[in-house]
């Protein structure tokens, strides 16, 4: 597991032709003593990702994070549009290189105009070499095939013309990663950064496995990571011991204490198979006969307490394991009615599976159920009782709960670590002193599945959950953002799993997709700031949802990964005054896309071309609203909404409805209340209009500066301080209040507002009564929705300026 320092340290930093045979992937191109490689397809997903994640943000104040941050300043200066390949290796001097691989384009590396940036272009032996230095640490780089590399290390440029292909073993490795994610690792063989996976320092990374390569997702609570471990054919590795033997299904986690530090399980289906491949590994140093104590076993493990160690054999004929100890009867003690006995083979563990188990003096033992408990201290085995017997184990605990559908029920090697355990281990990476607290990692995990030839590789590292109570609000995670924010975030549909993501765009007009686990799924560069909400449409009419919205110069359609679709965006030269509204008459998936420009409505379909049939072209006035389509019955309304005059047409633009009374109007959007459209008037009169034209006007003793929102029965406004619900009114402290929204969710009206002075956001039912544990923090209106596949609700909202948060309804 302490490989993940350097890695995880080396990414965060990220945020940030003549040749013997032309080279066709981006691994060809890495030099051969990179001993560690990174791919990454968002490099700016994965620096707000890393960013944002709370057990690496406890490092960035590490010596190493400086020294690593320093050099890849670099990395800033980059605009990648595909995956991206990092190799680092040390130099003869044992310093710190790295290079950096990707397609080229010709956005790549811009650096007009940049501070602190010098360059120099160098011309030798018939190549052209790029020095750029940038804040005093310069990199050099070629491009080549349309691939830009670029290293810290003038002397790899120059090589890359004797490279050869990728080695076959790294090749080979390389392709088990998954291109789509947004950080795979790969590590080779003899690499300088990895001590040991293990907690015993005993196990080098060298001595258990050659490659290993990992495919990484993170959130703001977790780190995880799937991928395989393997060997050469050359020399065996402790990884090899577990050849030709099954992993079985591990226990070990219901007999160690939830107040221990840990344990460690090995599992096989065949001890004497995992013996004799043990002991070719020691090349004959261990017994070569197979102990009958041993015989039957199927699982070995080490609990960690402190200092102290225990082991437990797990037997799969306890008659059988007990005559093998028949030797070892002398009751020492009884606990609980369980017999401890006296142990005389103290050394017979790490002269059995070293270098796995090491540790000696075990003196004494106890049986329960399948598992024999071996260990040198009374009280160690008398916690184990009796928390074994209490229910209080590892594996019944709730923070190894959250983690165990991470990870495969049976494998080869398993490890549990709790946080002290964790940061214990991690420490012994760094040359410094860590102030770092894993506290709330109550459980973290490593495992190694043996297959065949290699080792699938789980592992998570999680941060406990609180303990929620029943109708409390919980804080789910917060994300900071790159720049402040922009507009409120809200939920859009994963077409993929049906839940719920976040949309939000920060003042810098980067637009970000975040999962609802808190993962920057991609960050995306607009033109300009959206107008209003972020629309859904399925353009293809395969289940498949894209992104529609329209900022004050383009018309964007965008698909989940952040990727433009043609023929959009579309480009406008006047400016688009109002948000884009998305009509689907017939629910048929003919979206027809309405783009406002101060009083001209044009109608574009999703070729983004004119829809000719649609006649209606300009208003006498400037919208104060996006046009707007209603359903009742078999007709079809769309309304356009100037100061004063409100246009009712059918789909070809004509008038349906010519209202008999015209009025000076809010921006207030319209509503369908009660089969009749409703708005207000500039000074907080309610307007309907039914579907002849007749008028009509109810003083809702709304002042100027008011809001309305309805469902179709219900009517909600707000004015000053004063919140109306369905007739019901309250008033509210003194603040500066968002329009309120209602949602319909269930079968039960939800009304939210954020007073945006005080920080609060407020949630009231039907009733306009408070929601229980309301107000929370928030500085936008929020958007409400269950948006996974529990029976909470979730709400989001922005944070601090640079952020947004996202709380469950319990």
């Amino acid at each position: 597991m302490r490989f993940l320092c350097f890695v995880l340290l080396t990414t965060f930093i990220l945020s940030c032709t003549n040749f013997k045979a032309k080279h066709s992937k981006l691994i060809d191109y890495i030099p051969n003593d990179a001993s560690l490689i990174i791919e990454t397809n968002s490099l700016e997903g994965l620096g707000s990702n890393l960013k944002n994640n709370v057990f690496l943000e406890q490092f960035a104040s590490t010596a190493a994070y400086k020294a690593i941050s320093a050099k890849l300043e670099f990395t800033h200066l980059l605009k990648p549009t595909e995956n991206v390949l990092f190799g680092f290796g040390r130099n003869k001097n044992d310093s710190l290189e790295f290079t950096i691989v990707t397609p080229y384009h010709q956005d790549l590396f811009k650096r007009d105009s940049l501070k602190d940036y010098l360059e120099e272009e160098l011309e030798y032996n018939g190549k052209s070499v790029l020095k750029s230095t940038f804040r005093n640490h310069s990199v050099y780089s070629r491009i080549i095939d349309s691939v830009f590399i670029a290293s810290s290390s003038k002397d790899v440029i120059d090589a890359i013309d004797n490279y050869d292909f990728a080695e076959d073993g790294l090749e080979k490795i390389y392709s088990t990663t998954d291109a789509n994610k947004t950080l795979s690792v790969i590590v080779k063989p003899d690499n300088p950064f990895i001590r040991s996976l293990f907690v015993n320092d005993s196990i080098s990374y060298q001595a258990f496995t050659d490659y290993l390569a990992v495919d990484m997702d993170m959130n703001q609570r977790k780190l995880e990571f799937h991928g395989v471990a393997k060997t050469s054919d050359t020399t065996m590795l402790l990884l090899d011991t577990f050849k030709q033997t099954i992993p079985q299904e591990n226990q070990l986690q219901h007999l160690t204490p939830t107040n221990s530090d840990g344990c460690m399980s090995l599992t096989f289906n065949d001890f004497s198979v995992f013996h004799d491949n043990l002991n070719t590994y020691l090349k004959g140093d261990a017994s070569s006969h197979t102990d009958p104590l041993f015989e039957h076993s199927v699982e070995i493990g080490v609990i960690y307490e402190g200092e102290q160690r225990a082991v437990a054999l797990n037997s799969i004929d306890v008659i059988a394991t007990s005559d093998a100890l028949l030797a070892e009867q002398t009751v020492i003690d009884t606990f609980r009615q369980i017999e401890i006995f006296s142990f005389s083979r103290p050394d017979v563990f790490a002269e059995t599976f070293s270098p796995f188990l090491t540790q000696t003096g075990f003196s004494m033992y106890c049986v329960l159920d399948s598992f024999f408990v071996f260990a040198a201290d009374m009280d160690l085995l008398q916690n184990i009782i009796a928390n074994y017997q209490n229910n209080t184990t590892i594996g019944k605990s709730t923070s190894f709960m959250e983690i165990q559908n991470h990870l495969s029920s049976a494998s080869s090697v398993m490890m549990i670590l709790n946080g002290n355990t964790l940061e214990n281990t991690i420490s012994k990476s760094f040359t410094e002193t860590l102030k770092v607290n894993l506290d709330a990692y109550k459980f973290s995990a490593l495992q190694f599945v043996y297959d065949s030839d290699f080792a699938h590789v789980n592992g998570i590292i999680s941060k406990s959950k609180p303990q929620i109570r029943d109708r409390s609000i919980t804080e789910e995670f917060s994300i900071k953002l790159d720049a402040d924010v922009l507009n409120r975030p809200q939920f859009v549909t994963n077409h993929r799993s049906g839940d719920k993501e976040i949309v939000v765009q920060d003042i810098q007009n980067n637009l970000y997709l975040i999962s609802n686990d808190g993962k920057v799924l991609w960050k995306k560069q607009l033109h300009g700031p959206i107008l209003g909400t972020v629309e859904q449409i399925d353009m293809y009419k395969n289940g498949r949802l894209q992104l529609a919205f329209a900022t004050p110069h383009r018309l964007y359609v965008i698909d989940r990964n952040g990727k433009d679709v043609a023929p959009f965006p579309g480009k406008f030269n006047d400016e688009i005054t109002q948000p884009l509204s998305v009509f689907d008459y017939d629910k048929n998936k003919r979206y027809r896309l309405l783009v406002t420009q101060g009083r001209n409505v044009l109608m574009y379909n999703t070729q983004a071309k004119i829809v000719s049939g649609f006649t209606f072209k300009k208003a006498k006035g400037s919208l104060v609203h996006q046009p707007q389509h209603f359903r009742i019955g078999s007709k079809d309304y769309l309304t356009i909404k100037t100061g004063n005059q409100l246009y009712i047409l059918d789909r070809t633009g004509k008038n349906r409805v010519v209202p008999k009374t015209n009025y000076t109007y809010s921006n207030e959007a319209l509503y369908l209340y009660r089969n009749k459209f409703t708005t207000t008037t500039a000074d907080g009169k309610l307007v309907t209009i039914d579907t002849r034209g007749n008028t009509g006007v109810q003083d809702l003793n709304l002042g100027d500066q008011h809001h309305i929102f309805t469902s179709s029965k219900s009517l909600v406004a707000q004015s000053d301080n004063k919140l109306s619900i369905k007739g019901k009114t309250r008033e509210l402290d003194y603040g500066s209040y968002s329009p309120p929204e209602l949602f319909y969710i269930n079968d039960k009206i939800y009304v939210a507002i954020t007073d945006r002075q005080a920080q609060k956001v407020y949630l009231f039912d039907s009733q306009n009564d408070l929601i229980p544990n309301f107000p929370v923090y928030g500085n936008t209106l929020i958007d409400l929705d269950n948006i996974d596949q529990d029976r909470n609700l979730e709400f989001v909202t922005q944070g601090d300026s640079n952020s947004i948060i996202l709380y469950q309804m319990n």
